[in-house]
């Protein structure tokens, strides 16, 4: 692959720690949720970071997609669900869950475009047949 842009983010502290991109911009207190055992859910977590990066880079696949298909759509919203949860081999994994709104496209056309930016999308070719993604679309 010939590199078209790198970044780094340095952790500290696992999940409960603190994160930093290298140029300052990102600079956040990471705490496990709730749900895994945390005190509360007031902090960013990496499933929360993940679902950011995937909705946002999905989110301009679908763009470049649409853009070039020509077709008048309205502006696309993503929603990534990132789930964390235990496989068979007693490690963890990921699954995600895709919400995807194509507002003034039929439904056919929206499920064509979102097919197609899942081929185009970095974290979708990262994440193929390593983890669970499920698409849903509408057009409202």
């Amino acid at each position: 692959m010939k590199s078209l842009y790198t970044t780094s983010v340095t952790a500290n502290g696992g999940r409960n720690g603190k994160v930093k991109s290298e140029n300052g911009i990102l600079e956040l207190d990471v705490r496990s949720p709730k749900a895994l055992g945390g005190k509360d859910d007031a902090f960013a977590n990496p499933e929360m970071l993940f679902a950011a990066g995937y909705a946002s880079c999905f989110g301009s696949a679908l763009s470049l997609v649409i853009g070039k298909s020509k077709i008048e759509a309205g502006e696309p919203t993503v929603t990534a669900q990132v789930s964390l949860g235990q496989i068979e081999n007693g490690g963890f994994g990921l699954a995600v869950e895709m919400d995807v709104n194509i507002p003034n496209v039929t439904i056919e056309e929206a499920q064509e475009l979102t097919e197609k930016a899942h081929q185009v999308c970095p974290y979708s070719n990262a994440t193929r047949n390593n983890i669970e993604v499920k698409l849903a679309v509408t057009n409202n």
